[in-house]
């Protein structure tokens, strides 16, 4: 039998991923890292405002989260840059203690990331159901189009014809050709229409003056004490928990759209050592941009790192080589891209008629909590609290209703069977004390759980409530049928949860 042996030109052939040998793959990849770098720099800027510091900390966030993400991260395609939620969760924390307090609250914010990824808090995306996830993305999708209001309102009336130029161009231009993407194609011929007629509209450098020059690392600029570690770990706490929580959700989403698995651990991890790096650099800390993962995702068809690399090199690029070209982007160009996106990510089967009637109606409901959490708060993190809680909750009641007690006599009156079937836990258990005939059934009661489990202490001390009943009128009870698990948890419990 012959064997092949592979030379190590070919074993690293081999190592490598696809797209380093693909040039179709390579120009869809640089191109949308360059929609996305375009995308970022107004919406950074915004965000840096918000948080009260120098649009560059911004940017410099943006870069760097974005560079070291691609790396260490655990979804391939997937943006993180300088978000709203995590500029409002440190703008207090700027506002009273400054600049070297925010740094040294994103670095901690890292450190609680890293160690939350390693004790498994990705697992807790098992616990988001389907309808509270189609409500974050609809919420999402909202916020992105409210977003582009302020931008749309009190402006010279060229902006409107210019934005629904724009977006007519995104819809056609696929239509001829898929080699570049339309977003580009359409922020190229805004900007040369404006700044070859001297239309006077709204730009990118209208929004605050782009950095000359990369960020430096250094150390934050605070007292390093416990009084400035008790002062900075709650709104470190809050940027880890925000931070997580938006970049599992926009990784869940990126792994339905693309079909394609990935590690939320090591997403949780790289997240936080993204953060450790930008606050060395001097940055706001960021966490997954749903916007512009959707531009990189779904409208530019982007699927590899190589473009979540490009997006953070290319914004510094843009910045400090070409910033008085980028600065002269009209700011309608980037409404009508964002625009678009909302529309692409709205998940518009979730509200047709046909599907309505079909959803059970607590499922909608929770979808529109969601939704309406998300877009009063502005808080991605908080709707989906609420709307998981509020899942649980009517998922309890629904499950606890199924839960049933019959009571079968025999003939000769000597004895009662009672079959409970269903699931025993906290919401059904408490109804169960009272499904019984005390006072009228025969000395000898008999439950039988074989078409019943139990999962909780409230539910033993449910049954030990139902034996001490029957006991002060001098009666029997004998459980029967119980399962291997539900007999262990009983008879650890039985007795020692009720007061005597």
């Amino acid at each position: 039998m012959s064997t092949s042996v592979l030379s190590p030109a070919a074993r690293l052939r081999g190592l490598r991923p696809d797209w380093l040998s693909d040039p179709k793959v390579w120009r869809t990849e640089i191109l949308a890292g360059l929609v996305v770098a375009l995308a970022l720099i107004p919406e950074a800027i915004s965000f840096s405002i918000i948080a009260g510091v120098d649009p560059a900390i911004g940017l410099f966030a943006s870069f760097t989260m974005a560079v070291t993400i691609s790396i260490v991260g655990g979804r391939s395609a997937m943006i993180s840059a300088a978000t709203g939620a995590i500029a409002l969760v440190v703008a207090p924390l700027t506002r009273e203690h400054g600049l070297g307090y925010l740094v040294a609250a994103v670095i901690l914010a890292g450190v609680f990331q890293i160690i939350l990824g390693a004790l498994g808090v990705a697992k807790l995306m098992r616990f988001v159901p389907r309808s509270v996830m189609v409500g974050f993305v609809n919420a999402l999708a909202i916020l992105i189009f409210m977003a582009q209001v302020p931008e749309m309102h009190d402006v010279p009336w060229p902006v409107y014809p210019l934005i629904i130029g724009g977006l007519a161009l995104m819809v056609f231009f696929p239509k001829l050709t898929g080699m570049v993407p339309a977003p580009l194609v359409s922020i190229v011929i805004l900007t040369v229409i404006t700044v070859a007629a001297g239309i006077a509209v709204p730009t990118v450098g209208d929004k605050g003056d782009l950095p000359s020059s990369l960020p430096v690392p250094g150390l934050p600029d605070v007292p390093f004490t416990m009084e400035t570690l008790t002062t900075i770990a709650p709104y470190a706490l809050a940027m880890a928990f925000v931070g997580l929580m938006e970049s599992l959700m926009t990784a869940k989403l990126v792994d339905d759209i693309t079909d394609t698995p990935s590690s939320k651990t090591r997403e949780s991890i790289g997240q936080g050592i993204a953060n450790i790096v930008t606050g060395f650099f001097g940055g706001m800390g960021g966490c997954a941009m749903i916007g512009q993962t959707m531009i990189n995702v779904r409208v530019s068809g982007a699927r590899t790192r190589l473009s979540t690399f490009l997006a953070g090199a290319f914004l510094m690029v843009l910045c400090v080589v070409f910033g008085p070209v980028v600065s002269d982007i009209p700011m309608a160009a980037l409404v009508a891209v964002m625009v678009m996106v909302s529309f692409a990510t709205f998940d518009w089967h979730s509200i047709a008629p046909r599907t309505l009637r079909r959803m059970p109606a607590g499922e909608i409901a929770v979808m529109v909590i969601t939704v309406a959490c998300v877009v009063a708060t502005e808080n991605l993190a908080i709707g989906v609290v609420v709307g998981s809680v509020t899942a649980m909750v009517i998922f309890a009641k629904r499950v606890a209703h199924q839960a049933d007690v019959t009571a079968v006599t025999d003939p000769d009156g000597s004895s009662v069977v009672y079959s409970v079937t269903g699931e025993l836990f906290f919401a059904s258990a408490n109804e169960l004390v009272g499904r019984f005939n005390y006072a009228t059934d025969p000395d000898k009661v008999v439950i039988d759980l074989t078409a019943a489990h139990i999962w909780d202490a409230s539910s033993v001390a449910a049954l030990d409530s139902v034996g001490t009943k029957y006991a002060e009128r001098g009666k029997k009870v004998e459980i029967i049928g119980l399962d291997d698990p539900s007999a262990d948890l009983h008879d650890k419990l039985s007795g020692e949860l009720t007061t005597h």
